[in-house]
C-alpha cells in the first residue's frame, strides 16, 4: 500500500507532512530510535515531549536536537518504566502540561537481559515492556481523547513490537517467571507479543473515541538495547530467523521509519489494531519466511486476555 520498503528512511516517509500545531510524547527517547523518532517529529512541527529515565542522558540529547532545530518545541519528563509509582508520577505530570496529545511512541524497553526484577516485583522484560507502557498509556488516555476530539482527526498509539515476538507468546500462569525456569529470549519474545497484542487491544477499546493503535517492527538495529546481548546471542537470533536469509541491519534513520510512518501516514487513517514492518502492514507469519506477525500476537481473544490479566498486576483504576 505504499512506495516505502525496508531501505526508507524517516526522511523520506515524513516528507510533506506537517504535524504543525500537533503534541507528540515518546519514551526512550534519550538514545538511539527514540532521539531519531523525536528529532523527526519536532522537524516536522510537532510539539514533541522527550520521556527518558536519566536527566544526564537526555540533557545532552535535548540540546543537540535544540542546534540541529533551532525553534524546535522540545519538552522533557522522567519516569523509570520499572517502577509504576514512577509511571503515575511522570503521567500525572505529562498530563497537566499537555492536556492534549496527538501523539505516542511507547518506544523504549529493554532486551535479552538476565533475570530482573521492577519494583512491584514483576519479570523486568515484560514489566518494563509492557506493564510500564500499558499503564503510561491508559493514564494518557484523556488526553489521547481530547486531541482527537478537538482536532477531528485520530490520535495514534505506536507500540514497539519486534519479531522477536515469535520466540514465544504470553504464558499467562507464569507470566512473571516465577514458577518456570527464566529464558531471556522467551522473556523478551513474551513481552514483545505482549506490545503487539497491546495494540490490538487498545485499538479496539478506543477506535470510539479517535485512539488508534499500531504494533511496530523497527528491524535490526544496532542500539543500546542491545546492551546485554553477547556475540553468542547474535548466532542464537540467526539460527532462529525462519528465513536462512542473512540478517540484514538498519540505520536508525530506517529503524525509525516504520514508527514515524505509523504515527503520522495518511494512509493509515481509519485503521488501527495492526502490525507494521518495512513501513507497511504485516501480513500472516508464514513458516520458512521472514516477516509477519504471529497468530498469537495478533489474536483478539488473546489481547483481551492480556488486557485482565495487565489490569490485575498493575492495580486498580490502572485504565
Amino acid at each position: 500500500m505504499t512506495n516505502f520498503n525496508a531501505d526508507s528512511t524517516t526522511d523520506d516517509v515524513i516528507a510533506g507532512i506537517s504535524l504543525a500545531g500537533r503534541v507528540a510524547v515518546v519514551t526512550g527517547a534519550s538514545a538511539g530510535l527514540g532521539v531519531e523518532t523525536a528529532r523527526v517529529l519536532a522537524q516536522a512541527g510537532a510539539r514533541v515531549l522527550l520521556v527518558a529515565r536519566s536527566r544526564e542522558k537526555l540533557a545532552p540529547v535535548l540540546q543537540s536536537l535544540r542546534d540541529q532545530l533551532p525553534g524546535a518545541q522540545l519538552d522533557s519528563a522522567f519516569m523509570d518504566l520499572a517502577d509504576l509509582d514512577s509511571v503515575r508520577a511522570a503521567a500525572a505530570d505529562i498530563a497537566a502540561r499537555h492536556p492534549r496529545i496527538n501523539l505516542l511512541i511507547n518506544n523504549a524497553g529493554v532486551m535479552a537481559c538476565p533475570l530482573g526484577r521492577t519494583a512491584q516485583g514483576f519479570e523486568l522484560q515484560f514489566g518494563t515492556n509492557h506493564l510500564g507502557h500499558f499503564l503510561f498509556t491508559g493514564l494518557l488516555l484523556p488526553a489521547l481523547r481530547a486531541a482527537a476530539a478537538d482536532s477531528g482527526r485520530d490520535s495514534r498509539v505506536i507500540a514497539l513490537s519486534s519479531a522477536g515476538h515469535r520466540f514465544g507468546g504470553i504464558d499467562f500462569e507464569d507470566p512473571n517467571y516465577e514458577r518456570r525456569a527464566y529464558d531471556k529470549w522467551g522473556a523478551y519474545g513474551q513481552s514483545k507479543t505482549a506490545n503487539a497484542l497491546f495494540a490490538v487491544g487498545l485499538d479496539a477499546r478506543e477506535r470510539g473515541r479517535g485512539v488508534r493503535a499500531f504494533a511496530v517492527h523497527p528491524g535490526v538495529i544496532m542500539t543500546e538495547l542491545g546492551r546485554h546481548v553477547q556475540p553468542e546471542d547474535w548466532e542464537t537470533l540467526k539460527a532462529a530467523r525462519p528465513s536462512k536469509e542473512e540478517m540484514t541491519y538498519k540505520s536508525l534513520e530506517q529503524g525509525a521509519a516504520t514508527s514515524i510512518w505509523g504515527a503520522t501516514s495518511p494512509q493509515l487513517q481509519d485503521l488501527g489494531g495492526l502490525y507494521l514492518e518495512d513501513c507497511h502492514i504485516a501480513g500472516p507469519a508464514e513458516p520458512g519466511k521472514g516477516g509477519g506477525v504471529a497468530a498469537y500476537a495478533s489474536d483478539p481473544a488473546l489481547a483481551d486476555r492480556l488486557w485482565a490479566l495487565s489490569e490485575d498486576l498493575v492495580g486498580p483504576g490502572s485504565l
